[in-house]
């Protein structure tokens, strides 16, 4: 993968998928969607005496966010956010509530991201893609030189994010996918928030949620 490591880190509640990705060798890495597999990222940062430049998100739910805290707390990284995801950020707290979970208010969000900004962080390019649908202020994060990108909840294997929360769309949803997913290479892998990573390729081919099927259209 073009020396560009990514790891995931699963936690063990929502079976969320957090990752450090890095360049090989390197040090500099950035750590995305924090939740509750964050214990197990500081451990391999601590181990591998890595430097977190940034923490990005790819959106605010809870279960992305639940390890915020303490990574920030233990890496002094700055957080990136897109905006129209704030709203659920700073309910983070209650989200966890409704779950039967306690969790503090979330650190302060420094940097803004915006749909079609390429982040340099830790030496990698990071290019933003705004896909909302599953949440107002969903980005998936697309890095070229790994022909990888990281989906958080947009799409996975065989299925798509849910809609039924606070502020889904399906329609948005299914919309962005295939102008912002499928307009990325067939080989592209995708780094999913749930479940094991696929390729847009697959996706197009097999994803019942996004090909015509019984006869029927393209929603």
């Amino acid at each position: 993968m073009s020396g560009i490591e990514i790891a995931s880190f699963e936690s063990r509640d929502f079976a969320e998928n957090a990752y450090i990705v890095r360049r090989a060798g390197s040090t500099e890495s950035v750590a995305v969607d924090p939740g509750g597999g964050a214990p197990a990222m500081l451990n391999a940062i601590e181990s591998g005496d890595l430097d977190v430049q940034a923490i990005v998100l790819t959106h605010a739910h809870m279960d992305h966010v639940e390890g915020l805290s303490a990574l920030a707390a233990a890496t002094n990284a700055p957080v990136w956010l897109h905006p129209a995801d704030r709203p659920l950020y700073d309910m983070a707290p209650q989200q966890a509530a409704m779950f039967g979970r306690q969790l503090s208010a979330l650190p302060p969000v420094d940097h803004e991201l915006a749909d079609g900004e390429r982040l340099e962080l830790a030496g990698l390019t990071f290019e933003v893609r705004h896909v909302p649908g599953h949440s107002p202020g969903h980005v998936i994060l697309f890095i070229e030189e790994a022909g990888a990108a990281l989906v958080g909840d947009v799409i996975f294997q065989g299925s798509i994010g849910r809609t039924d929360l606070f502020g889904g769309d399906f329609k948005q949803l299914v919309t962005g996918i295939r102008e912002k997913v499928f307009s990325l290479p067939p080989e592209t892998v995708l780094y999913c928030g749930h479940g094991p990573p696929t390729t847009v390729g697959h996706e197009q081919a097999t994803n019942p949620f996004l090909i015509p099927h019984y006869g029927g259209g393209l929603a």
